[in-house]
């Protein structure tokens, strides 16, 4: 059976971009030796093929048995990374810092201590300059090690010189490695549990906060130290739904790239990272004048930059992006526009689905069934919600499942789809109890199109209203808010009440600056 998902070797080359596939023919057609043609048979091969398949393989390669298949793909899967190794070279400068340290190495085995200190003390410089902290602690122990058995006539006080930078460097390292992972539980908690859903929730997140959150002196601190703390401050108060501390932090994060814009240069990624936050935290702030400004510099920094992008920085660019374009609809009240996105986003996605995660994909889906939900399109916007509903993807994001859900009877109410809708309440009630997200807004829904499902068209109008009116007083609870995040609820009972559209409704709150809740 075809296993593309899980053969290394064929993943790698489907990643492959056509100036990386050229660059590794060449490199091998120059000496064409047996080993050299079969490898390039077996890479043309792998090329062609839609999905992995052993068998297809065996037969257009009569060359290669079945006993050498492993060999062979093995040693093909070197060479490809070698020949990457030496195109990204010139984009990567910490491959290139790396290769300082192989170097030192071989001009310490060959016995000249002095070129290999004098490399290493070049590149001690390069790493610090980059803020690769760990790196510039190997080359510091390194140093360590030839001073301590060789006799290099180095000047005075060298060895304590060494252990001071040895030891500052590690008081370092164990900073960034705290700050990091706190960052990186926060995210993995925000990954499971979504927004704190009530004051239990909260008090965990305070309380996990609290006592790892390490006290720190932000004065000498260095770059990565400084990002990893705003990292942890950004999630920490995204799961809390803090968004203007959660704005002040994001906007931290982007202008240490402005203190050390040598960065951007070296880790882009953490840069483009930093503009998605800070544009989610004027989305959730409603602060469009400046997300449309920062989306602007956002788009603009992405054209500018990508022919140096590598394949990730490329991915998190596409996604970050997309989601941006889409959140400036959902701002506006513009759904119908924002369906232009979709074709292009589809085939974006398709380009990238070795490298973008599941989680991302969920994300993507529920977000262009809003559009279509949003531009009155409710057949369209079931087809993305079911493809939600049947991603097999555990409790990974249960909060979206969740709302998915919610969205999907609305859908089907709107198309009038009643007795499916009837059918429906029990399951979508058994999974958001199962999943310990049943929020009094879910609720109040779940009851309300129970009770209204066959309603007289007068009667709705005013059970749509004091729907309304339960919500708008449910909404003023802090820990409720976030189900109106994911779903304007309170337009879409606007918009049934005034018979409108409901993308109507938002685009006029939106021009005339009034409140979503």
């Amino acid at each position: 059976m075809p296993n593309s998902q899980h053969d290394a070797l064929f993943i790698l080359i489907k990643t492959l971009t056509k100036a990386e596939k050229r660059n590794f023919q060449l490199a091998f057609n120059k000496n064409n030796t047996k080993e050299d043609v079969l490898f390039i048979q077996l890479f043309n091969t792998l090329d062609k093929m839609k999905d992995y398949d052993e068998e297809q393989i065996l037969k257009k390669i009569p060359a290669i048995k079945k006993q050498q298949l492993s060999n062979v793909k093995a040693h093909l899967y070197k060479h490809l990374l070698t020949s990457l190794r030496l195109l990204y070279k010139q984009k990567d400068p910490l491959i290139d810092l790396r290769e300082q340290l192989d170097y030192a190495r071989v001009l310490y085995n060959k016995g000249l201590y002095n070129q290999s200190l004098k490399l290493l003390s070049k590149a001690k410089s390069m790493a610090m300059e980059q803020e690769e902290v760990m790196l510039a602690y190997e080359i510091v122990e390194f140093e360590k090690l030839i001073e301590s058995r060789h006799i290099t006539r180095s000047l005075e006080n060298r060895a304590d010189e060494l252990s001071e930078e040895s030891r500052r460097i590690e008081l370092q390292l164990t900073s960034i490695n705290r700050l990091s992972t706190l960052s990186l539980r926060l995210y993995g908690l925000y990954l499971k549990l979504g927004h704190a859903r009530n004051e239990r929730d909260a008090e965990m997140v305070k309380h996990f906060f609290e006592e790892n959150a390490p006290h720190v002196t932000q004065t000498h601190m260095s770059f990565y130290e400084k990002i990893y703390l705003y990292q942890a401050y950004c999630w920490y108060y995204y799961i809390l739904q803090d968004f203007v501390m959660y704005y002040r932090y994001t906007q931290k994060w982007v202008n240490l790239f402005k203190e050390y814009p040598s960065l951007l240069r070296t880790d882009v990624d953490m840069y483009i990272k930093a503009m998605h936050n800070l544009l989610t935290a004027h989305f959730y702030t409603m602060n469009d004048d400046k997300f449309i400004n920062v989306l602007q510099e956002f788009e603009s920094f992405i054209n500018c930059q990508q022919e140096s992008f590598n394949e990730n920085t490329r991915t998190s660019a596409f996604v970050y992006l997309y989601t941006a374009k889409i959140n400036r609809h959902f701002l506006e009240g513009t759904f119908s526009e924002g369906l232009a996105l979709v074709p292009e986003l589809e085939e974006r996605i398709a380009e990238h689905q070795l490298k973008v995660d599941q989680h991302r994909v969920l994300v993507f889906y529920y977000k262009i069934a809003c559009l279509y939900f949003g531009s009155g399109d409710n057949n369209k916007a079931i087809v993305y919600l079911n493809k939600i509903i049947h991603l097999r993807i555990g409790n990974l994001r249960a909060d979206i499942q969740c709302f998915a859900r919610i969205l999907h009877l609305i859908a089907h109410y709107e198309l009038e789809n009643y007795s499916l809708v009837e059918y429906l309440i029990k399951s979508v009630y058994h999974f958001i109890s199962k999943n310990k997200d049943l929020g009094q807004m879910m609720e109040e829904i779940l009851k309300f199109l129970r009770k209204n499902i066959y309603a007289h068209p007068k009667a709705l109008r005013n059970a749509f209203a004091d729907l309304k009116e339960r919500l708008v007083q449910i909404s003023r609870n802090p820990y409720e808010r976030r189900s109106f995040l994911y779903l304007d609820i309170i337009s879409w009972l606007e918009s049934k009440i005034e018979g409108v559209p409901v993308q109507d409704v938002i685009r006029r709150k939106f021009l005339h600056k009034e409140p979503r809740i």
